[in-house]
């Protein structure tokens, strides 16, 4: 039978780790919601469809134009744009909304643009590349009182909410340790590998506009479009790319902000290209009632020790959150699925109902209530907890003590150009 919860936790389960209220400029629900869209190849081609959906797409933009064409043609009426700085000098009138679908380098200048223009955004994960960078869009949103979300779409799912407000009200006891993986690289990317050679650039890429603050370098076969994940100028590699999913679950459920130590072990590196494979633990400190605990990172095809669940094959992603009473398994990235290993899926509750991701986040524009994954609350949040195991990959072996308020490691500042990348000309914060 399902439990009701009171007004109380329904308002908690909504929240989901928030810590403070989000404050919007609402666009007026009567209007249609007029969208700019920046990257619409991939996840982007996605999100133009939805922003299509929900609003009216008004402007285009993206630095290969080939992609901009396919995008016209299904939208004529959109102005068309290579470089986003140029659309919103021109366009921050006539838009209300910005979706950033571009490889991780280019996410906070193009959100930070858009929100110092007023403009609500949506970000793909991870909302960024670097520390520095989440905490400043979060700071951003929550000052210029735009409506925010970050692409981790099983946020809005109810089997991930239902799973973390089980957690949270200790159904199966408290939290032990959690443990979360991933199959990438390998066969998604390759990573743990020597720069490509020099190559022609493509007549239809601007590719300094595609590098747009990360260092110079030639282009290559294998950047543009998608296998620029792997690199550490560009991406966030295996960890960046799916911890924003595979930690969502834990995050929502037990408030994993700030851990205070992150160590490595890895396939080795050449700081270039991100390892072939690496198994991160994080740690984390008393969060008010809830004790210290671990949680175990492991991607490039490693998966936790068989011990944990001897009876589970463990497919290309997934979570397990170790209870005193039971493991829960969520099957996938999105945990579209989360059921106690041996017993079953989990025990209904009544938790608050999204009206889908996208449609989440318009609705916080148009005056309704904010998004879960909004930067301030928590896209920032994650996006910093799990970009902080990057640290420790870049290190390979020693412990990493981390100070998050002062946003630095403890005793070292080798890592500060990491936290803190300088940029190229044109393209600050």
């Amino acid at each position: 039978m399902a439990q009701k919860l009171s007004r109380r936790d329904l308002l908690k389960a909504s929240a989901a780790a928030a810590v403070a209220p989000v404050i919007v400029h609402a666009t007026p629900k009567q209007d249609k919601v007029r969208f700019g869209v920046i990257g619409v190849r991939g996840r982007g081609g996605s999100n133009l469809d939805s922003a299509a959906q929900y609003g009216k797409v008004v402007a285009l933009c993206d630095v290969d134009a080939t992609f901009r064409g396919e995008a016209l043609a299904a939208h004529p009426d959109a102005a068309t744009f290579e470089d986003f700085r140029q659309m919103l000098d021109a366009m921050h009138r006539q838009i209300d909304a910005v979706v950033v679908s571009t490889p991780d380098h280019t996410h906070a200048v193009a959100a930070a643009m858009a929100m110092k223009y007023g403009l609500h955004v949506y970000c793909e994960k991870p909302m960024t590349r670097t520390i520095s960078e989440a905490r400043r869009l979060a700071q951003l949103a929550k000052d210029k009182k735009v409506a925010t979300q970050m692409g981790n779409q099983g946020t809005s799912l109810p089997s991930l909410r239902q799973a973390a407000e089980h957690i949270r009200r200790g159904t199966f006891g408290a939290v032990k340790e959690v443990h979360c993986w991933t199959d990438r690289s390998g066969g998604w990317w390759p990573q743990g590998v020597d720069r490509p050679q020099p190559a022609p650039t493509p007549r239809t890429v601007d590719f300094n506009l595609w590098l747009g603050p990360s260092p110079d370098r030639p282009y290559a076969q294998g950047y543009h479009p998608f296998a620029w994940r792997g690199w550490w100028d560009f991406g966030s590699g295996a960890l960046g790319d799916i911890g924003c999913h595979c930690m969502n679950l834990p995050f929502a459920a037990l408030d994993l902000r700030d851990p205070i130590a992150v160590q490595a072990q890895t396939s080795g590196h050449n700081r270039d290209s991100f390892p072939s494979w690496s198994i991160v633990t994080y740690e984390f400190g008393q969060r008010g009632k809830r004790a210290p605990l671990k949680l175990v990172w492991y991607d490039g095809g490693k998966v936790p020790s068989q011990d944990i669940a001897p009876t589970l094959k463990y497919p290309p992603n997934g979570c397990l959150i170790v209870c005193e009473q039971a493991v829960l398994y969520a099957a996938a990235e999105y945990a579209g699925s989360v059921e106690v290993i041996g017993q079953g899926p989990l025990p209904e509750i009544e938790v608050d109902i999204s009206p889908g991701h996208f449609a989440e986040w318009v609705r916080a524009i148009q005056g309704g209530k904010p998004s879960m994954a909004n930067f301030p609350n928590y896209a920032g949040p994650l996006t910093e907890t799990v970009l902080l195991g990057n640290l420790a990959v870049w290190a390979d072996g020693p412990r990493v003590e981390w100070d998050a308020r002062r946003m630095s490691v403890k005793g070292s500042n080798e890592f500060d150009k990491l936290i803190r990348p300088d940029r190229r000309p044109g393209w600050d914060l």
